[in-house]
């Protein structure tokens, strides 16, 4: 009988220390420099209007951007603490700022691959709609 020989796991590779994203048209373009956090898939109401589905998101410390180009960059107030960032030229979906956290929430599909990110989980998966299904075997959580 032949021996089994386990499979080696693949070591994960650490995103880039410096990833670069724009918009579609380029009007808005930036660097973030240091690490950004897995992506979060947001499944709230909101996120479904602003995106058409559920929202990705990326973090990082808000030091950590620095934008080259930002005269496409819009800004729209979702509620009194948070706002949604997008371009005012080629309506790309950008970022995510809630005046209450650290950090930024940047939408993963700006930055130039590759990006070494992974998803890490589904948030407000109370606010799902009954359109699609979430089958990857990521944490779910009914809120944030």
């Amino acid at each position: 009988m032949a021996k089994k020989v386990a499979k080696k796991a693949t070591p994960r590779k650490k995103p880039p220390l410096e990833l670069h994203g724009s918009c579609g048209c380029g009007s808005v373009t930036f660097t973030v420099k240091g690490p950004v956090n897995d992506v979060v898939w947001c499944h709230c109401s909101k996120c479904q209007r602003f995106h058409g589905g559920p929202g990705a998101y990326a973090s990082a410390p808000r030091g950590a951007i620095v934008f080259e180009r930002r005269d496409g960059l819009s800004w729209w107030d979702a509620s009194p603490t948070a706002q949604r960032g997008f371009c005012r030229q080629c309506g790309s979906s950008l970022f995510f700022s809630d005046s209450n956290e650290p950090t930024l929430s940047i939408c993963p599909g700006a930055f130039t691959a590759p990006t070494g990110l992974k998803s890490r989980a589904h948030i407000f998966m109370g606010d799902k709609p009954d359109w699609y299904q979430v089958k990857d075997g990521l944490p779910q959580h009914a809120a944030y």
